[in-house]
């Protein structure tokens, strides 16, 4: 029988990952959640009858294959269109309209996508249905400042603020308070239409409150608790002024708050997550086990420092390894969700790649084959073109043979990718098209040498 060495350890390791990936591919989770019916749709189990208009937005990473489906499955059932994408559509969509904007920081492309969404919104009657189609993504492509916020003002702070380690809650919790769409933004503005959302989830815990900072659903955070991320951030001193004083004004009671759970407006308001990590994780240990290693699906709430994740993680897999885990080698041990990095260095990476090569350390003292990858579900890890990296038992040494500095440099820089590149570590998949978070994978199979 074949050993679990390294190399197939990490052949296994590149067919896990894609199986969970492609789990979450848009277009065939439409399909089972959206088709027409006599009397309308039928969404999510839910009939929705369409007495007028309707109208389809597409926001997000997967706005354009979500667009594309929406249009085969809708034909000219559909009265207007429009997607707001990170790129220009790589299908032909023949009745949608496609507006480019800025992701990870909003620009000026985003403001007027934004415009044209809610101008769509605000034209809509009782009588009409606004789908909205969300993923990862969507809600730096809708920006849309409210009063007294320029663009400029939200582009520096979430700039700030994601250099500070902030969470997608961190970011949403803030972005709802300074805009017109954002927190039940969106279905204010459509009503009384209406409004069906399907989202992929890019967010821990799938809350629909924070995908996409929530615009067809209530906002439970307040100016108060955005104002306490900042502090907690330490970016409050160094905010532009005019978002402190409408924060400030807003905890005040001077400025209008976001709906809230109960308003009238969410009675014709519906929001379904129809993809999450989960799904991914899922389908990444039927692949696992079909191979021949047992599989178990740790967490799909990761989050915390890229880097004190993986020394947990490693960790958990030697138990494992000792006999006194969850299941012995060959195994595949799988966990989900979004890390975060504080920036300390001028370098380039990601937080999955930053999780691995926090792993190359530890590894190194391995007593089996063992191998830790990680990736972006979206194919796009933090500041580089990578979507993740891999290391195993050996990268330590592998490292020291081509010259390079311990991995612990590198983390110190932020440059992840600095150590991944020459050691050809690197996973690159290019844009996916889709974003539910990340898949991280840690392999144990037979036993092997110290290095």
């Amino acid at each position: 029988m074949a050993r679990w060495d390294r190399h197939r350890l990490r052949g296994a390791a590149a067919r896990i990952l894609a199986a969970g990936r492609n789990a979450a591919d848009p277009s065939r989770l439409l399909q089972a959640h959206l088709r027409l019916t006599g009397g309308g749709l039928r969404v999510a189990g839910s009939s929705i009858p369409v007495g007028g208009r309707l109208a389809v937005v597409s926001a997000g990473k997967a706005a354009v294959p979500m667009a594309g489906e929406a249009e085969r499955l809708l034909g000219a059932f559909l009265s207007e269109a429009l997607a707001i994408a990170t790129a220009p559509p790589s299908i032909p969509l023949d009745r949608t309209r496609t507006l480019v904007a800025g992701h990870p920081l909003p620009d000026r492309r985003g403001i007027r996508a934004a415009c044209e969404v809610e101008r769509m919104a605000l034209g809509l009657g009782r009588n009409d249905v606004l789908l909205l189609l969300l993923s990862g993504g969507a809600s730096a492509l809708l920006p849309a400042p409210a009063k007294g916020i320029s663009l400029g003002d939200k582009v520096r702070l979430t700039s700030q603020m994601l250099r500070a380690g902030a969470t997608i809650h961190d970011l949403n919790t803030v972005r709802k308070h300074l805009s017109r769409l954002k927190g039940g933004g969106l279905a204010r503005a459509a009503a009384p239409a209406r409004v069906v959302c399907l989202t992929l989830s890019d967010v821990v815990g799938d809350d629909p409150s924070t995908i996409a900072s929530g615009p067809t659903v209530p906002d439970p955070t307040t100016y108060a608790q955005a104002l306490a991320v900042l502090e907690r951030l330490a970016v409050l001193p160094r905010a532009p002024r005019r978002v402190r004083e409408r924060l400030e004004a807003g905890a005040r009671g001077e400025a209008p708050e976001t709906p809230k759970p109960g308003a009238a407006l969410f009675r014709r308001v519906e929001t379904h997550v129809i993809g999450g990590n989960r799904l991914c994780l899922e389908a990444a240990a039927r692949e696992a086990r079909r191979l021949g290693l047992r599989a178990r699906i740790l967490t799909s709430r990761l989050e915390g420092e890229a880097r004190e994740v993986a020394q947990v993680l490693i960790a958990v897999l030697r138990e494992c390894v000792d006999g006194d885990g969850l299941a012995a080698p060959p195994l595949c041990l799988l966990a989900g969700g979004e890390t975060t990095v504080t920036v300390r260095g001028p370098g380039h990476g990601g937080r999955n790649q930053e999780l691995v090569v926090a792993a190359a350390e530890p590894l190194s003292t391995f007593p089996a084959h063992a191998v830790v990858a990680s990736l972006a579900t979206d194919g796009i890890d933090g500041h580089s073109q990578a979507a993740g990296g891999v290391v195993d038992q050996e990268s330590r040494h592998r490292a020291a043979q081509l010259g390079l500095a311990p991995a612990a440099s590198f983390l110190a820089g932020s440059d992840s990718q600095g150590f991944l590149a020459p050691l050809g570590d690197l996973i690159v998949t290019g844009e996916t098209g889709t974003n539910v978070m990340d898949l991280t994978v840690l392999l144990a199979g037979d036993a092997a040498r110290r290095v």
